[in-house]
């Protein structure tokens, strides 16, 4: 054996050592966790049926439900989930990384979105930490402001997300058939994205790329925070000068964002057009650069495009490093005083941003005054999308079917384990599975708050339609098993 050759075998051995070691952590990990969540459970339930007015035959009979439900779960855990227990439908995303397409699961029937990323792109464009971070968010978060992680799991080409589908489409879509909102339709889901961005922001996640294009509605207009896209990259911008084309009419300004926001729906490009200016810099940033994001958002809602637009990404970058010189209003816009003031308070330096201190700031400007906080999704939306089923893809933009043909799959078993690389290494623990996944679950759940109306779900405490709290995860055990399943 060559130097080299036995240098590259080290390093390999080394990493698979690091795994193994991971893998074992996790999984003892896991074994407890799951170990006191069955319980936390079981203990729930007991107390709120204790202080209801349910029979006790009914009693026993939902307490013998969650022991069926728990059997069921601890069966799914065992079961090696891949992309064949799921059929593939429409396309309703795409992106450098991967695609989004909606999804039936085979032995359910229940449909999803699934969310597809390729290793080699991840790896080559240094996006492993972003995609565990986003599958860690979603797993961790329980907040109806979220949208709803089922299952993540992987085989040697592609990272897989399952999570539920939202069929009223992105507010992108709504605002290119829109062209701007009202102010009341406005804040409501400014609103709506101030919850959802302080849910993660409690969990100490920062999103750093929030965008029209991952807020998403659901069949009754409610916005949830998704991340269906993947950051842009923004090393090619090089914002050391200030931008020095004129600035067009708001007429033409909105045209050519109309013109131009349509194209960059379909391209792999994407837009920096909502990114703050310390990510941009790179000079270090933390949770209050998604407030800026917000700002960007609301402008673009109320006026029509974002307030750093220009013919070019390099040119929106320097836009945004120099704020100053370009955060301004058109001549003929009807925003309210207290709309353009919280506009100003977000798109500022992070010293004076609001949002820096906690989303209270936010909370408590004029512009919410209105806003009953905790009843925000109980309420009726501002917009409701139409929708006509479950499999309906109207609200989401169209893309062309054709697919490349799918890579040879790399053997299972010892074979697999023979052919383990680093990338394989870079994605160890990437597999999740929601309590909340199993079949009839949603049932149990609308049968329990029917028996106690007065009680919320046993599982939720966050509002409704929140995803369960108590979680389980399963370490990916690919490199160790027989089976070679991922």
């Amino acid at each position: 054996m060559e130097e080299g050759e036995e240098v590259l075998g080290s390093r390999l051995t080394m990493e698979k050592v690091a795994a193994a070691k991971q893998f074992i952590e996790n999984h003892y990990r896991a074994q407890m966790k799951n170990i006191q969540e069955r319980k936390e459970r079981r203990w729930v339930l007991e107390r709120k049926l204790a202080s209801s007015d349910v029979p006790k035959e009914e009693q026993i009979s939902l307490i013998k439900d969650l022991e069926r439900k728990e059997t069921e779960f601890m069966r799914l855990k065992r079961h090696k989930i891949c992309v064949d227990d799921f059929e593939l439908l429409t396309i309703i995303g795409r992106g450098a990384f991967g695609e989004v397409q909606l999804c039936r699961e085979k032995k359910s029937g229940n449909i999803y979105a699934m969310k597809k990323l390729k290793k080699t792109e991840m790896l080559k464009r240094g996006q492993v930490e972003h995609v565990r971070a986003e599958r860690n968010l979603l797993a961790e978060v329980a907040s109806h402001c979220i949208v709803k992680l089922y299952y993540s799991f992987q085989d040697a080409e592609y990272l897989y997300l399952i999570m539920e589908y939202l069929p009223g489409g992105d507010m992108m879509t709504l605002l290119m058939r829109e062209d701007t909102l009202t102010e009341n339709v406005a804040r409501f889901y400014i609103a709506q994205s101030v919850l959802a961005i302080e849910s993660i922001h409690k969990h100490n996640y920062i999103h750093r790329d929030i965008k029209p294009d991952n807020l998403l509605l659901d069949k009754n207009g409610h916005m949830k925070l998704s991340d269906f896209g993947e950051p842009m990259d923004i090393d090619g911008c090089f914002p050391d000068t200030d931008n020095k084309s004129s600035w067009k009419s708001p007429r033409e300004q909105l045209q050519h964002w109309q013109m131009n926001r349509r194209k960059l729906a379909f391209s792999t490009v994407g837009t920096p057009d909502y990114i703050a200016p310390e990510v941009l810099l790179k000079k270090g940033y933390g949770m209050e650069c998604d407030w800026w994001s917000l700002g960007a958002i609301m402008y673009e809602m109320l006026v029509g495009y974002p307030p750093f637009y220009a013919d070019d990404p390099i040119t929106t970058c320097r836009k945004i490093v120099h704020w100053r010189n370009h955060v301004k209003f058109p001549e003929d816009s009807r925003l309210s005083p207290e709309a353009k003031d919280l506009i100003y308070r977000l798109l500022c330096d992070v010293e004076h941003r609001l949002g820096t201190g906690g989303a209270h700031q936010i909370k408590a400007h004029p512009w919410f005054r209105d806003i009953v906080w905790d009843r925000l999704y109980e309420m009726e939306a501002a917009f409701k999308p139409e929708v006509r089923g479950e499999l309906d893809t109207q609200n989401f933009m169209k893309f062309d079917e054709s697919d490349p043909p799918a890579a040879a799959r790399t053997g299972s078993g010892p074979l697999r384990k023979a052919l383990l690389t680093p990338k394989d290494l870079s994605f160890v623990g990437y597999t999740y599975k929601n309590f909340d996944a199993v079949k009839g679950l949603r049932e149990f759940k609308r049968s329990l708050s029917e028996k106690q109306p007065s009680t919320d779900s046993i599982f939720s405490d966050s509002g409704p339609d929140d995803t369960t709290k108590q979680t389980a995860e399963e370490t990916d055990t690919h490199m160790f098993s027989s089976s070679g399943s991922v």
